[in-house]
């Protein structure tokens, strides 16, 4: 906008006394025309005074409209602009400033000395000047000024004025109004569509527009489509039948219910973009019962027309009327008789209103927008209808509704989101409390707002924001508790909004000496307290406290949005070192799968520990990688394979361990646990092995043992040319490491000890309540015996064990093995009454029986490693184990097994033994049975079929494994069958004598 443009416009009062100090280089009101340039003088009005009571004098008259002020011819709303010099007779133009600042309607305040001081411009700015302008500056600052204080104003009027009109619109009680966010979910809902279904804005706020109480389920989908095509541009018109009746009962009947005529329409941003939906819906279901009505009954028409707010109108062809409403003139300011005196449509409501071949051809136009100027001049927008009819003479029937008020609503709800917009646009939460505050004096049309904002770390709810006018009226606004003993606090604490007439009344009033008299009290969630109101009494209407209520929501929901961004980005900060960390770990997951498919092609133990070293130095991954193993005595740690630079390192390290403390393999292979050296250049003058180890550039270190179900196979020391190299997830991943080349090992060493034929066996005495046989033995008063037969379920929980008993009836042992816990299931097998045809001393004295034992069995944790368990002979008071242990297996290893699994343990004897090929036979033969073929056959021989007599019969024996007999004496021949194959054909066993067997 020009100067120009303005100039017209301006009404300015210059305060200036005619010889006052600040006239030596030229007057306000010379330099005001000189500023005008080409435009004439004569445009500008001014009015000039001369003391600083004249100006309040003036301002005061033409504000209240109290008479002409000195010198001037002055009415409300005249003055655009003040324009006071520095110095008066009377005070200063500060002065003037500080004594015209209370009052919010007193026109903008130019300032403008004759000289320019910082002094003088700092105190103009606190006390609220509008342009600070010295004249010994630039011609053109002044008209500048000029222009930026009235564009403004004029800015600042405009927005009020549209304030409120929308408050007047959106309180209308007959009208229901939504405003929809772009998702079709309800933003907001004015009070007559709430009370029509009795609730309350939380029972509404969020749900999709179609499936709200007011509508039925079978309009959702039309209620779906004209909401698609709002969001598109279009305005749209729908009549539904409510799901409600008149009076707000949920239990109407289709008689009882109403019909609403909703409107659509979208609401669009500066940029002409759609940014959500306004719907409002009126009350149709009177005009629809009289069209339905004017079709039955011409007089019918006329009674039913006479008691509707609408207007209807009935024209011949020609456009003059044959029918007017009686009640037209609460639209037009007419009677019917003037209106019929106008003869003509085209004279109410102007030409060309339709085009009457697409009447014809439809038979009904709805929703015609169009003006109309009552008889006052005012003009009213109107929503018309015309229908094609047949009344007497009537051949156009008119529906004219009058939309002015919701017109006016749709503005102030578009002025209304656009400074919602604003706020939500704002990125820190004091930036929303200041935002909150100052424009809830424009929204509100009140002056004393404030915002309190929750400490979640102090627990307080502190005052971050608050207008001149609230600390004008409370003093210095304080910090509050997060209880409920002050008003602030019981609003935020119990989430509840507290309006006052006087809030003096309240007896949670900490400040007695306030000037407040009516103020609200609105929760922003858990985010703070929002406080607005004002000196005067009185108390809040319906639309002011919706638009308190849409304000706070709104800043409760920026609030939100920035705790949710602040939320958001901590989560990335985290996320990017988790990103680092996962980094990190895929490398050594790839290091890892590397190891592993080495170890898998890996035929011996060598091989598998030169493959893990060569993967963990290769790709300069690590500096040096090595594995060691403590000797036969434990006291030396000697090397076995390793990989990378500086290996000369080895020669420090390997020997006795109890000379290198501190170094990771040392430590690792004296306690079995990880050892981690983060920087080894710390501690160097306390352990020697630092020296060495930085000698050779390397900065970290770490050891894991290579240890496997109580077996060790060593330690593996890996080295780094970086410190920290080895993280708490590098550790842990490290420590699987060793576990699993123990375990890779582990299975070679027990893929050899099958086809070693050398083997050690170990008789060992053991003493154990705990142990399942001793408690068997021990409750029993028997023996029991284990001759190595096991059978692993398919589900890994459970092993199935023979075991034979000797001088207590079978049956006390299998009742005192159902009491015990590590016992699932058990089942006789031989020597029970009943079993065969044997009852007698037999019987009584011993027999077999089957146990399901949980795991883990000691026998299968012992098979692992390759070796066997031979045999369990268990007493009362004791029990002997035999195991066979191969030869490439450290005899340490099976031993501290047993010690472990065991309270006491003995070595009684210690023998070399020779496999021969009845050890082969037994390795072919398993491998050449079925698990239920051995099952089957197994359960026969402990159930005593193979003895002369039969002590059970074949029948009898399948009836306990659940088979057909047909089923156990295939299984039985098929072993026999595969048994003699490899005594005779594989091993060419000769027709006579007796294999070396055990």
């Amino acid at each position: 906008m020009e100067f120009s443009d303005l100039i017209d416009d301006i009404h300015v009062l210059v305060v200036e006394a005619a010889d006052g100090p600040d006239n030596d280089a030229r007057s306000l009101e010379s330099t005001l025309e000189s500023v005008a340039g080409d435009v004439p003088v004569e445009t500008v009005s001014v009015t000039r005074v001369g003391t600083v009571a004249d100006a309040l004098e003036c301002v005061e008259t033409a504000t209240t409209e109290l008479g002409p002020a000195p010198g001037a011819d002055l009415a409300p709303g005249d003055i655009d602009c003040i324009l006071a010099a520095a110095e008066l007779p009377d005070g200063t133009g500060v002065e003037l400033l500080e004594r015209l600042q209370p009052d919010r309607s007193t026109a903008p305040v130019i300032l403008s000395p004759s000289e320019g001081s910082e002094t003088l411009a700092s105190a103009a700015i606190g006390a609220g000047v509008a342009e600070y302008v010295p004249r010994s500056q630039s011609v053109d600052e002044l008209p500048a000024a000029l222009e930026r204080v009235i564009d403004r104003e004029s800015t600042r009027r405009h927005a009020r004025a549209s304030r409120r009109r929308f408050r007047t619109i959106f309180d209308d009680p007959e009208t229901y109004a939504w405003e929809l966010t772009l998702d079709g979910t309800v933003a907001r809902t004015n009070t007559a569509a709430l009370e029509a279904i009795d609730a309350d804005h939380a029972e509404v706020r969020g749900r999709p527009f179609q499936t709200t109480p007011w509508w039925r389920v079978q309009d959702r989908e039309s209620i779906e489509t004209a909401f698609e095509r709002a969001a598109s541009g279009e305005v749209v018109e729908r009549e539904l039948l409510s799901q409600y009746s008149g009076d707000g009962a949920d239990d109407a009947t289709d008689a009882t219910k109403r019909v609403l005529e909703v409107t659509l329409r979208p609401v669009r941003d500066d940029s002409g973009a759609v940014v959500s939906i306004v719907a409002e819906g009126n009350d149709v279901t009177d005009r629809i019962e009289l069209e339905k009505e004017l079709r039955e009954s011409e007089e019918l028409h006329r009674v039913t027309l006479n008691h509707m707010t609408d207007t209807v109108l009935i024209t011949d062809e020609s456009g003059e009327f044959t029918y007017v409403c009686p009640n037209v003139h609460f639209i037009f300011g007419y009677t019917d008789d003037e209106i019929h005196e106008m003869g003509s449509i085209e004279e109410l409501l102007g030409p060309d209103l339709f085009d009457r071949e697409e009447l014809a051809a439809d038979g009904v136009l709805t929703n015609i927008e169009c003006t109309a100027t009552d008889k006052n001049g005012d003009e009213h927008a109107l929503l018309v209808n015309v229908r094609e009819v047949s009344i007497q003479d009537g051949t156009l029937l008119y529906s004219c509704r009058d939309i002015t008020t919701r017109k006016r609503r749709e503005e102030a709800l578009t002025a209304l989101h656009r400074t919602s917009r604003r706020l939500l646009l704002a990125e820190t939460r004091d930036e929303i409390a200041d935002i909150v505050v100052e424009d809830a004096v424009d929204v509100l049309d009140l002056e004393a707002n404030a915002a309190y904002l929750f400490d979640t770390d102090e627990s307080a709810i502190r005052p971050v924001a608050a207008t001149k006018e609230m600390e004008r009226a409370q003093g210095s606004l304080s910090e509050h508790r997060a209880t409920a003993d002050s008003i602030v606090g019981h609003a935020f604490v119990e989430g509840e909004r507290r309006f006052f007439d006087d809030v003096r009344e309240s007896e949670l009033l900490s400040n007695g000496d306030t000037k407040l008299r009516r103020c609200a009290y609105v929760p922003l969630g858990e985010n703070g307290v929002f406080v607005t109101g004002s000196t005067a009494e009185g108390g809040f209407d319906d639309v002011t406290r919706e638009v308190i209520d849409l304000l706070a929501t709104t800043a409760e929901a920026a609030l939100d949005r920035i705790e949710r961004e602040s939320a958001l980005y901590e989560q990335e900060r985290e996320l990017k070192d988790r990103n680092q960390r996962l980094t990190r770990l895929n490398r050594i997951n790839e290091l890892i799968r590397e190891i592993d498919q080495a170890m898998v092609q890996a035929e011996t133990r060598d091989e598998i520990e030169a493959a893990v070293c060569d993967r963990l130095t290769s790709a300069d991954r690590f500096s040096f990688a090595w594995i060691g193993e403590l000797d036969p005595d434990g006291t030396r740690l000697e090397a076995r394979t390793h990989d990378g630079e500086n290996r000369g390192y080895l020669d420090t390290v390997t020997g006795p361990v109890d000379g290198q403390t501190g170094e990771p393999a040392s430590d690792t292979a004296q306690s079995g646990t990880v050892a981690v050296v983060s920087n080894v250049a710390e501690g160097i003058h306390e352990e020697p092995w630092r020296k060495q180890a930085l000698s050779q550039e390397f900065q970290s270190a770490i050891s894991v043992p290579l240890s496997y179900d109580e077996f060790s196979y060593g330690v593996l020391a890996v080295y780094a040319d970086r410190s920290a190299a080895f993280d708490e997830v590098s550790r842990a991943v490290f420590e699987e490491l060793g576990e699993t080349i123990a375990s890779a090992i582990a299975a070679v060493e027990r893929k050899n000890a099958l086809l070693t034929v050398s083997s050690t066996r170990l008789d060992l005495e053991v003493d154990d309540e705990t142990f399942v046989f001793q408690q068997l033995a021990s409750r029993a008063n028997c023996e029991v015996a284990f001759d190595g037969g096991v059978r692993q379920h398919e589900d890994g929980s459970v092993v199935s064990v023979f075991a034979s008993i000797d001088g207590a009836p079978v049956e006390d042992v299998a009742a005192a093995a159902e009491d015990l816990v590590s016992v699932d299931d058990v089942q006789v097998v031989s020597g029970g009454v009943g079993a065969g045809e044997s009852s007698g001393p037999e019987a009584q004295g011993g027999g077999s029986i089957l146990l399901e034992l949980s795991m883990p069995f000691l026998a299968l944790r012992l098979a692992d490693h390759g070796v066997v368990l031979r045999r369990v002979r268990a007493t009362p008071t004791g029990s002997r184990i035999v195991v066979d242990v191969p030869n490439n297996v450290d005899a340490r290893a099976p031993t501290r097994m047993v010690t472990n699994s065991f309270e006491s343990v003995e070595l009684r004897s210690k023998q070399p033994v020779e496999r021969t090929s009845a050890g082969d036979l037994r390795t072919e033969l398993l491998e050449e049975l079925t698990e239920r073929q051995l099952e089957v056959v197994r359960m026969a021989y402990h159930g005593g079929f193979f003895e002369s007599p039969r002590e059970q019969t074949g029948e009898e024996i399948a009836d306990s494994l659940d088979i057909s007999p047909a089923a156990f004496y295939g299984h039985n021949r098929t072993v026999q069958r595969k048994l003699f194959s490899l005594l005779f054909d594989e091993i060419g066993l000769p027709a006579t004598g007796t294999p070396g067997v055990e």
